[in-house]
């Protein structure tokens, strides 16, 4: 049940964004005995998740997806579906009684005047709440991406992003252009060629690095090479690539020539995990294409002249952390809006400004979401222990 709205909910810390990683922070600074609050724009627990997809699954295991303090229900299975996961979210916040104030957007987080008590102001449409530490937990997944392709204004046809796609059925008979090859593209390209949709085709501008499903263990070896070198970590994976996912290069998907460890340090870019998407594209019910190049009307233009005229086009071309107008002022983000530094560590120039959310580890980002919470809670903890460890000593009276 949403709480009861109160303009006053200032905090010594508040936490921005009720999601995996601001339910894990908010509870690992209550189990720190720091009061706090968690600001949420929508109205309730897990809303980004609770918007994916109708079919979409964890590509983690339940014990890697499973944040502190709080199991995933084993009925949720080996592969746990969105649904499960967004009851587990609002199960986590119930059991550790987190305080959750729904509707409640914040707008911009400021710093407050020097010498007035509180660190930082966050305003929100019922105006500034006082704090004196904030953990900005709204993720690098915030604001749904759509590239500035030309002529895009003017296209006859329907294109939409990938977050407003919930089930193949409304897409039977159609003609659909999926445009990313990210775990998201493949699967929602997969699914629809199973379900009825006439012609499906997936715009290729890079290769991904495909694992099959079943090596969702992998994050494990993951974490187990993270010391040995990255060229060798690369070749390893692409002859495990090599012996386990067929080529499909007659089919128009080559080999990608880049090893996944790169990608993710150079683009933050995660393997795909196959859920059928091998097998359509064997089968030729899902057809790798160019990339998009514009937009001409009714057709869509790709990189080597080809023209197509989809029914839909569905862009699985990411997100944005949507952080400017937040923090945008403050100085600690990249020129690609994330964050100069995150988890534990803050900006010189915003101490008790933390960020959780922002990274996409090979090990997990939902077992990330632990390990930043606890890094976060204890750097709070240390924080508001440090004046007194500080103030001067008394001597006892002689």
């Amino acid at each position: 049940m949403p709480p009861t709205p109160q303009r006053d909910f200032s905090a010594p810390t508040i936490v921005i964004g009720a999601g995996p990683h601001g339910l894990a922070a908010a509870a690992l600074l209550k189990r720190f005995d720091v009061p706090t609050v968690i600001l949420e724009r929508s109205d309730r627990v897990g809303a980004s998740w609770a918007q994916r997809y109708d079919h979409l699954r964890l590509h983690t295991t339940p014990g890697t997806s499973k944040l502190p303090g709080l199991p995933v229900p084993r009925q949720a299975g080996p592969w746990v579906s969105r649904d499960d996961y967004v009851r587990y979210l609002e199960s986590y916040a119930a059991h550790h009684r987190l305080n959750v104030r729904l509707t409640t957007p914040v707008l911009r987080i400021q710093r407050a005047e020097p010498g007035s008590g509180p660190r930082w102001l966050v305003h929100t449409p019922n105006g500034p709440a006082p704090t004196d530490a904030v953990v900005v937990a709204t993720g690098r997944c915030h604001a749904p991406h759509v590239p500035h392709w030309p002529g895009r204004s003017a296209y006859t046809g329907t294109l939409l992003h990938s977050a407003r796609y919930r089930s193949p059925a409304p897409y039977r008979g159609q003609h659909v252009l999926v445009v990313g090859t990210g775990n998201s593209g493949t699967e929602i390209a997969a699914v629809l060629a199973g379900a009825g949709a006439a012609r499906v085709q997936i715009s290729v501008r890079t290769p991904p690095n495909i694992l099959p499903r079943a090596s969702a263990r992998w994050h494990a070896v993951g974490r187990l090479t993270e010391a040995l070198p990255l060229a060798w970590r690369d070749r390893s994976s692409l002859l495990t690539q090599r012996v386990a996912v067929p080529d499909l290069t007659s089919r128009g998907l080559p080999r990608p020539r880049t090893g996944l460890y790169t990608r993710n340090a150079r683009e933050g870019v995660n393997p795909v995990l196959d859920h059928g998407f091998v097998n359509a594209v064997r089968s030729g019910r899902v057809e790798p294409v160019p990339a998009v190049q514009a937009f001409d009307g009714p057709d869509v233009v790709l990189a080597d002249g080809t023209l197509l005229r989809p029914d839909t086009v569905i862009a699985a071309t990411g997100y944005r952390t949507n952080l400017h107008d937040l923090v945008g002022s403050l100085g600690v983000l990249d020129e690609d809006g994330f964050p100069l530094v995150a988890g534990a560590e803050t900006h010189p120039e915003a101490p008790r400004l933390y960020f959780a959310g922002y990274t996409n580890p090979l090990t997990g980002v939902l077992r990330q979401a632990g390990i930043e919470a606890r890094a976060i809670a204890h750097a709070v903890r240390r924080e508001k222990a440090r004046p007194t460890l500080l103030a001067p000593r008394r001597h006892a009276p002689s």
